[in-house]
C-alpha cells in the first residue's frame, strides 16, 4: 500500500505568516518521504468542522502549481475537485496546464460538490443534487474528449461547447488520470466504472468497504469496463502516529481488499514533522502490506 498526504488545515499556529513555507515544507517532506501522492483542498471557504470561512484557505489549483516548481516526483491532486467549481473547458485546460508545468504529474481529483456555503457566499450556483450528478458526468466527457483527438462540438443537457480543443495537450498519456472521489452506489461509483481510473473512497469499516467495492466490480460488470485496472484508494482521519501497530493492522484489511494507497491527512501543530515521521515510521511497513 501506497502514501498520499493531504493537506487540509492551513491554520498552524504562525500561518499567517507562514502559510507558503508550511505548505511546501509539507509537500517538500512527502516527496522526500517517499510518498506517492500530494493533495489539497478545492474549496474557497474552508469546511465547517475545520472552522470554516474565517480560517484560510487556498485556490486549489493555484497552490498545486506552486508545488509543482518546487518538487519533482510526487503526483498532485485536488481531494476533490467539485464540479459545480469551474466551465468544465476551462477545467481540462487548467489541469493540463498542471499537468505540463509539473512534467506529467497531474491527477484530476473531482466529485459532485456539496459544500452549498461557499457557493452562496462567493455567487456561484448550486444545483440541486441530481443536476450536480448530471453535470458531473458531463464534465467527465468533456474532459476526456479534450484530451483525445476529437476537437469537434460537445453538445450536453448543462454544457454545450463548440470547440474542444486542448493545446498543448498533456503530458500524461493517454491523459491525466481521473480520480472519483466519494462512494454513492446509485451515480458516483458508476461513474468510476464508466470514466476513472482511480476511485477515492473514504475509510469506512472494512466491511462496508468490502460491500462499495463490490458495488463497484457490478458496475464495472454492466459497463464492460476492467474492475482491476481501477486504481483503488482512500483517505482516513486515523492518524497513525497515535497507535502505528494498530492502524497497520487496520491498514492490511483494507489492503487485503485491494485498497492500493490510503490518503491521511496532517496532524497535530508542525505539518512537516508529522509528514517526516509518517514517511519515516510508518510508510516502509505500510509498502509491505
Amino acid at each position: 500500500m501506497e502514501l498520499g498526504v493531504h493537506y487540509a488545515n492551513l491554520s498552524f499556529p504562525g500561518w499567517e505568516d507562514r502559510l507558503t513555507a508550511q505548505l511546501v515544507g509539507t509537500a517538500q517532506a512527502a516527496e522526500a518521504g517517499g510518498a506517492e501522492l500530494f493533495t489539497v483542498m478545492d474549496h474557497w471557504f474552508q469546511m465547517e468542522n475545520l472552522g470554516g470561512p474565517a480560517e484560510p484557505m487556498l485556490e486549489g489549483y493555484l497552490a498545486l502549481a506552486h508545488i509543482a516548481a518546487v518538487t519533482e516526483t510526487i503526483r498532485l491532486s485536488t481531494l476533490v475537485t467539485g464540479g459545480t467549481y469551474r466551465h468544465p473547458g476551462l477545467l481540462a485546460k487548467i489541469v493540463t496546464t498542471l499537468d505540463r508545468l509539473s512534467s506529467g504529474r497531474a491527477l484530476l481529483g473531482i466529485g459532485a460538490g456539496w459544500y452549498e456555503r461557499e457557493h452562496l457566499g462567493l455567487g456561484v450556483p448550486f444545483p440541486p443534487t441530481a443536476e450536480r450528478f448530471e453535470r458531473l458526468e458531463e464534465t467527465l466527457q468533456i474532459c476526456l474528449q479534450m484530451w483525445s483527438d476529437d476537437n469537434g462540438p460537445y453538445e450536453g443537457t448543462h454544457y454545450r461547447l463548440a470547440e474542444t480543443v486542448c493545446v498543448p495537450p498533456p503530458l500524461a498519456q493517454p491523459h491525466p488520470p481521473i480520480m472519483i472521489g466519494g462512494a454513492g452506489e446509485r451515480k458516483t461509483l458508476r461513474f468510476v466504472a464508466r470514466y476513472a481510473q482511480w476511485c477515492n473512497i473514504f475509510g469506512e469499516t472494512p466491511d462496508v468497504m468490502k460491500h462499495k467495492l463490490s458495488v463497484l466490480r457490478g458496475h464495472c460488470e454492466t459497463a464492460g469496463t476492467d474492475y482491476d485496472a481501477i486504481r483503488k484508494t482512500m483517505i482516513t482521519a486515523v492518524d497513525p502516529l497515535a497507535g502505528p501497530d494498530a492502524f497497520l493492522t487496520l491498514m492490511g484489511e483494507y489492503a487485503a481488499l485491494g485498497i492500493e494507497l490510503v490518503t491521511l491527512t496532517a496532524h497535530g501543530d508542525d505539518p512537516v514533522a508529522w509528514t517526516e515521521r509518517v514517511c519515516a515510521e510508518v510508510l516502509p511497513a505500510l509498502r509491505q502490506l
